[in-house]
């Protein structure tokens, strides 16, 4: 491998794509590693073939995550030879959850790849990119560093979200629960909090760019306890009330959330917040007991239950989404039953289920009384089957009613206009461009398959 020079100067410039996999949070970090990258003179494009530097922002939670990255480095690996017979280099990163985990098999497979970094070391790729073009070799980041990243990202997020109306700010990653299932306490590390005068600094920087609305991230976000002004330590329902203080932020969103996290503080943030939308992804997996066990979850079904009445109780517009994995080692036909109870005892707006798919490393990777695949995809469609009604269910529910949305974007249709639903639905009216950025009432009329349209209220004052 051979790069050129790195340079701090931004005279030279230089092309960056970035290919995002994964979740949200996957999204924000790509958009600071464009912000780190930045001052020396990387501005992104539209397309690999096209890029000095190309970053796979990788995700290690679904079934076959590492073959789909090598499958990609090979794609990525015919760019860069292109470009070379061009007489142009091209730098190829892999970051992420996969890099975390499988950094060194990166590097044996797939040689050409000249720069793997772990979730926690993206603030120093300048320096990587540097060492990158000294040496003239691979350089792996893995390690957890001592220092949390956000102390060393650059301050200005504007360029991220100029123009934008919503946006993710992270302010919590890692995890402490080691579920038995689960990757994140392995890539992403222990869990680490933010300072509020950093998560509120970066707020304030998206608002006066013209977001507003934010969802704050983290793998358990609702276990955030960052340092607070005071010196004190202070929690997730400490910062909402903080948030909601800034002009222009007129909706706040998080995920994703965990049981055993959701304090009495935050439930009653509900109560007393507008700016928090009544749209809550509170993750449960399992009904049964016995399978929450195995999973090492902390919780019980019960416990959940009683979480989503307190939550409906001081907020009764609250609709929740979840996380449920089918098939963990050792579930019965009555442990699945239990998890069909569940669903129909608190309904749900939206949800999220899976297959289990064996992580190398978990706890459940190696555990006996391993579920037929067969068994899984009866299950799965029966449990996909009820949620997609219970889905279709809550849509039906808000025909007639007359509901908040901001305006985002342009339709799909000639004159139509695009917005979200406190509950993070597509809502599409007829409108013009004009009302992009505002926050109108709808009269929603009809139910479409993932979206719902509706009729802008003309609100008019007596003479």
């Amino acid at each position: 491998m051979t790069l050129s020079a790195t340079t701090t100067s931004t005279s030279t410039r230089r092309g960056l794509h970035v290919i995002t996999w994964g979740c949200q949070m996957n999204v924000y970090d790509s958009a600071r590693m464009s912000d780190v990258l930045r001052p020396l003179g990387y501005e992104p494009v539209d397309a690999p073939d096209h890029a000095d530097m190309i970053i796979l922002n990788t995700c290690h939670i679904r079934e076959k995550a590492v073959e789909k990255v090598f499958s990609e480095l090979g794609r990525l690996r015919n760019i860069k030879n292109t470009r070379e017979a061009e007489g142009k280099q091209t730098v190829i990163a892999v970051a992420g959850c996969v890099a975390q985990a499988e950094g060194q098999e990166i590097l044996s497979r797939a040689p050409y790849v000249d720069i793997v970094m772990g979730p926690q070391t993206y603030h120093r790729l300048p320096e990587m990119v540097a060492r990158a073009a000294r040496a003239g070799g691979a350089v792996i980041e893995t390690d957890f560093p001592a220092e949390q990243k956000f102390d060393f990202l650059p301050d200005s997020a504007a360029p991220q979200t100029a123009g934008n109306l919503t946006a993710f700010l992270t302010i919590q990653e890692g995890c402490d629960k080691f579920c038995s299932f689960c990757v994140v306490p392995y890539t992403r590390g222990a869990e680490s909090s933010r300072p509020v005068t950093s998560v509120i600094a970066e707020a304030r920087r998206m608002v006066e760019s013209g977001v507003q609305e934010i969802s704050l991230l983290g793998q358990n976000v609702n276990a955030y306890h960052g340092e607070g002004p005071d010196g004190k330590t202070w929690g997730l329902a400490d910062l909402a009330y903080e948030l909601a203080k800034i002009p222009g932020l007129t909706r706040i969103r998080y995920a994703t959330s965990h049981p055993r996290d959701m304090d009495d503080s935050l439930i009653n943030a509900h109560r007393d917040l507008p700016e928090l939308m009544p749209f809550l992804h509170l993750p449960v997996q399992s009904g049964s007991d016995r399978i929450l066990t195995a999973m090492n979850r902390g919780h019980t079904a019960d416990e959940y239950r009683e979480i989503i009445k307190k939550l409906r109780d001081v907020r009764p517009d609250m609709a929740l989404s979840s996380d449920f994995i089918v098939g963990h080692p050792g579930e019965t036909d009555e442990d699945f039953e239990q998890t069909m109870q569940l669903v129909r005892d608190v309904g749900f707006a939206l949800a999220y289920s899976f297959k289990y798919s064996q992580r190398p490393g978990t706890p459940a990777a190696g555990a006996p009384l391993q579920v037929p695949e067969h068994v899984k995809d009866t299950r799965l469609q029966a449990l996909q089957a009820l949620l997609r009604q219970q889905q279709d269910d809550f849509a039906e529910s808000l025909i007639g009613q007359t509901i908040s949305v901001l305006l985002t974007g342009k339709g799909r249709k000639p004159g139509q206009i695009t917005g979200r639903s406190p509950w993070l639905q597509p809502v599409h009216i007829t409108g013009t461009e004009e009302l992009i950025g505002q926050t109108v009432s709808v009269t929603i009329t009809e139910r479409l398959t993932n979206s719902l349209n509706g009729i802008m209220v003309k609100e008019t004052v007596d003479a």
